[in-house]
């Protein structure tokens, strides 16, 4: 007897189907076999699943079994497939034959991994393949109990939260009241999500707060130059709370990239805050970017929406740093590989921070300015073109460190960039920040009174600056003028966003 269950395969952050078939012979000499391209985690599901059936107090299959998963010619990875592969080994042997009043298995999706007891644990990308059950028109989506949450989000489908197999045969059987898994209340959880760090604890540091407001609102790219200790990871971790809320559909596009990383929680429906990503420097360029044999989102698609901070930036790796260029640009990672190619977006703000010198401060004299033009060669100028705002972090004196109240809070630089942002959206529109502007753009937008346009002419050539530099302070000219709701830009504007190229006079 043959038996058919539809399933999902996960490709990047996007689902695909997969049918599992199962075709048992109980005459046949006692052989099993799965096809399909499985991976090892596949070719194991065999063994858990006859556990989880025995353990469950279900029969076994006896005599010849093969398990097909279509389209063959797609790798399938994971242990998604535990749970539909065991509820078509019960349908191929008959047991769920005469039971009828429950779901039907015809429109429903099933994925979970499953444990020799039958319990029924967690997988990856749920949310994906959610969305996918409802494109293809499915009735409800079956899934772990930890996923449902998750699963919950998508509209237009019932989802059904499992714990253990035994409660599968139940819902399929009618034996169990179907109760879908309630859908969480997406924007009262954006509405109400709070930073976890707030600019009132950084002690100090009004130059550096003032850059962050420029690089909130017009969604730059940041640099912080400093001795240690003078609160720049802080500052880095709290920048979220001065971007933009998430919208709806920002968090679950966080949120498919989450997931089918393995990165949400138990039981959590949805990604509320604007990421921030942290990796190590030891960190490899397949880490950062992305990659492995079957493609996985990389640390900078993690922070998709969000914040990548690299903390000590020249003590990241010269090739892992200059593979950060091209997504820089094009805000998406294509990996390719033979058997496909998986694109992933990667619309972040690179935040770094990093001392003077491998010691952490400058020594004084000749000897000491040296030693920080050595530690700061370890980065290319085109890298370096590609952040906007070089902000230098001073030692905070003693007398700030003791002041209350503490200065600038996050509401209050939250409330500025929003100001400039709705400016932006009412002039470029909501998908152009100023970042991001192009030359031509920039030409129409970032007009410039005859003052500012010579002192950016005596900039531009007093300090060699790239082609690239001089949109890039044009841009962030643009950005200062929009926080001083001004249409055009002064002299005043272009003369702060050069002094944001600070590394420019430095490297």
């Amino acid at each position: 007897m043959i038996a058919r269950i539809e399933s999902c395969l996960l490709r990047g952050i996007d689902a695909s189907p997969c049918e599992i078939e199962v075709d048992l012979d109980e005459r046949g000499m006692m052989k099993q076999n799965i096809v399909g391209l499985p991976d090892a985690a596949v070719n194991e599901s065999l063994e858990r699943v006859t556990a989880a059936l025995a353990n469950s107090g279900y029969p076994t299959p006896l005599g010849r079994l093969l398990i097909n998963l279509a389209p063959a010619d797609i790798r399938k990875e994971g242990p998604l497939y535990d749970l539909p592969i065991a509820v078509g080994m019960l349908i191929a042997q008959g047991t769920l034959a005469a039971r009828t009043g429950g779901l039907d298995h015809r429109a429903c999706v099933f994925v979970g991994e499953l444990a020799l007891d039958g319990r029924i644990r967690p997988v990856r990308g749920v949310i994906a393949m959610a969305d996918m059950a409802r494109k293809q028109g499915m009735q409800a989506f079956i899934c772990p109990k930890d996923n449902a949450p998750e699963a919950a989000v998508v509209d237009g489908i019932d989802v059904f939260g499992v714990r253990t197999l035994s409660e599968v045969m139940g819902l399929l059987s009618g034996e169990i009241e179907p109760e879908p898994e309630p859908a969480p209340d997406v924007a009262h959880m954006l509405r109400t999500a709070e930073a976890p760090i707030d600019f009132s604890e950084v002690r100090g540091q009004e130059g550096v707060k003032r850059a962050i407001v420029v690089a909130a609102a017009g969604g730059h790219n940041l640099v912080m130059l400093g001795p240690a200790g003078t609160g720049k990871t802080m500052m880095a971790k709290a920048l979220p709370g001065v971007l933009p809320p998430l919208t709806p559909d920002e968090a679950i596009e966080i949120t498919r990239i989450w997931s089918a990383a393995g990165q949400l929680a138990p039981g959590q429906a949805l990604v509320t805050h604007r990421p921030v990503r942290t990796p190590h420097h030891t960190a490899s360029s397949p880490a950062i970017v992305g990659g492995g044999i079957i493609p996985r989102a990389g640390e900078i698609s993690l922070a998709h929406k969000g914040v990548l901070f690299l903390d000590e930036l020249p003590e990241f790796g010269r090739g892992v740093l200059e593979t950060l260029r091209q997504p820089m640009e094009d805000h998406v990672v294509t990996i390719a590989r033979a058997h496909g190619t998986v694109r992933f977006p990667a619309s972040f703000m690179l935040v770094a921070a990093m001392n003077p010198t491998p010691r952490g401060d400058v020594a004084p004299g000749e000897v000491g300015r040296r030693e920080m033009e050595q530690y700061l060669s370890r980065l290319s100028g085109p890298l370096l073109d590609r952040i906007d705002i070089h902000v230098e972090a001073p030692a905070v004196p003693f007398k700030q460190l003791a002041d209350i109240p503490r200065g600038t809070d996050t509401a209050a630089m939250r409330a500025q960039a929003a100001s400039a942002r709705a400016r932006m959206n009412e002039r470029q529109g909501p998908d152009t920040p100023n970042a991001r502007l192009s030359g031509k753009q920039l030409d129409r937008f970032a007009t410039m009174s005859e003052r500012a346009l010579a002192l950016l002419e005596q900039a531009i050539t007093g300090l060699g600056l790239s082609a690239r530099a001089y949109d890039k302070i044009r841009r962030l000219a643009r950005t200062i003028a929009d926080l001083d709701d001004q249409d055009g830009i002064d002299e005043a504007h272009i003369a702060e966003a050069v002094q944001y190229r600070l590394l420019d006079r430095k490297v």
